[in-house]
């Protein structure tokens, strides 16, 4: 047997492994990195987190990924070098947090690595019937596994993708292992660039549970405190406070179709993005907007799709409790508005839980990786965009 694959065999029947997830969100604002113990599998994972990180891109970083970022047309040749330059860079960051935490690299089992999503495009949105649902991340796992000499777990979407699902959100799956709960109905919110829920029935049935996009999440506010403020985002939503809401301009914001498709359904920046909004002003003439009433109106459009999409799934005498996660949660405009409108919900944070809400997501490529390497396949019934199935492509170092 290849000395790899032992090494792997050897790393799934462990009691406990030491994971790594990375996550990389749409937002752009960083690497997260999550040094992770789990034991168990499927509803019975057990997740404590050792060490978490941000470390933030810098501008040149940014500038270059937005070269490619939700664009049909691009230098094919950047996003070629860039694949590798992430995968390096991220392999680089994981060693510079291990040294940090004076943890050698030996000491940790398995790296999972979202990578960068430079393009998503389910089919509902490319509408060409003749191409499958599609998505692409860039940072090569071979790469962060030469780095760091650790073996790799990367390109979870693809399998999903392959399988009928949009690739998008995968939250479903690790949300479900780690948080769902008997006995209380749970809907884990999470605001990144989009926002997306998960919802976790009370009685604790795979087949009940789903995930799904609900549209923007910061993505619209943070390129708009970039244009408006020369900011990389609304500190505390002070300029969405200082403004109030246009309606006509909401209104238009909120005709696309994508907010009556039925769930699971995501979508991205490719749609929800700064000639959107442009569009949307045009279409009702609200294009001499104040810069507070415009971002007030992008922080409702964000509440508004969120709460509706939420509400969908809430039956009459049944009370939730709404675990916040993502950088939304630090947007005090953005989560009042939320709460304004479901007055009948309990509002938390996914810390609440054990897991740091920042945390999370680079938390569920963790579980991910473990569910391929130490669980079975857990059915969540014959859904359309829920496949059963794991997920991960696997980089050795040598």
């Amino acid at each position: 047997m290849n000395a790899q694959i032992q090494h792997l065999y050897n790393i799934a029947s462990k009691a406990e492994r030491r994971i790594v997830g990375l996550m990389s969100g749409t937002s752009l604002d960083g690497l997260d990195v999550a040094l992770c113990r789990i034991s168990g599998s499927g509803p019975a994972t057990n997740v404590t987190i050792e060490q978490f990180e941000t470390l933030p891109y810098d501008d040149e970083l940014k500038a270059a990924i937005r070269r490619v970022f939700a664009r049909k047309e691009i230098d094919f040749e950047h996003l070629c070098l860039l694949n590798a330059y992430i995968g390096r860079l991220h392999g680089q960051l994981i060693l510079d947090c291990l040294h940090d935490w004076k943890i050698e690299p030996a000491d940790v089992d398995i790296i999972a690595s979202h990578g960068q999503t430079v393009y998503h495009a389910p089919r509902t949105q490319h509408r060409q019937e003749e191409f499958p649902n599609a998505t692409l991340q860039i940072g090569d796992g071979d790469h962060i596994a030469a780095v760091t000499s650790i073996i790799t777990f990367s390109d979870f979407r693809q399998k999903h993708v392959a399988h009928g699902g949009e690739g998008a959100p995968l939250a479903v799956y690790g949300d479900y292992f780690v948080f769902s709960n008997s006995g209380e109905n749970r809907i884990l919110l999470n605001m990144g660039g989009i926002a997306n829920f998960t919802y976790l029935p009370a009685d604790a049935d795979a087949r009940n549970v789903f995930t799904t996009d609900t549209g923007p999440g910061n993505t619209l506010l943070d390129a708009y405190a970039r244009k408006l403020l020369g900011k990389a985002y609304d500190e505390d939503g002070k300029l969405a406070r200082q403004g109030k809401p246009n309606d006509q301009l909401l209104q238009a914001l909120k005709k696309n179709p994508f907010f009556d498709a039925p769930f699971p359904k995501t979508t991205g920046p490719e749609v929800f993005n700064v000639d959107y909004v442009a569009k949307a002003q045009e279409q009702s003439q609200t294009g001499n907007l104040s810069a507070a009433d415009l971002m007030t109106t992008l922080v409702q459009f964000s509440a508004d799709t969120i709460v509706d999409s939420i509400r969908r799934v809430m039956q009459p005498h049944e009370t939730y409790r709404i675990y916040m996660s993502g950088g939304g949660m630090h947007n005090p405009a953005l989560t009042d508005a939320i709460m304004q409108q479901l007055p009948n919900s309990t509002f938390g944070r996914t810390d609440e839980l054990g897991i740091n809400g920042d945390a999370k997501e680079a938390v569920l490529f963790a579980v991910l990786a473990n569910e391929s390497l130490a669980g079975g396949v857990t059915s969540f019934g014959n859904r359309q965009g829920v496949p059963s199935i794991t997920m991960g492509k696997v980089s050795f170092p040598g």
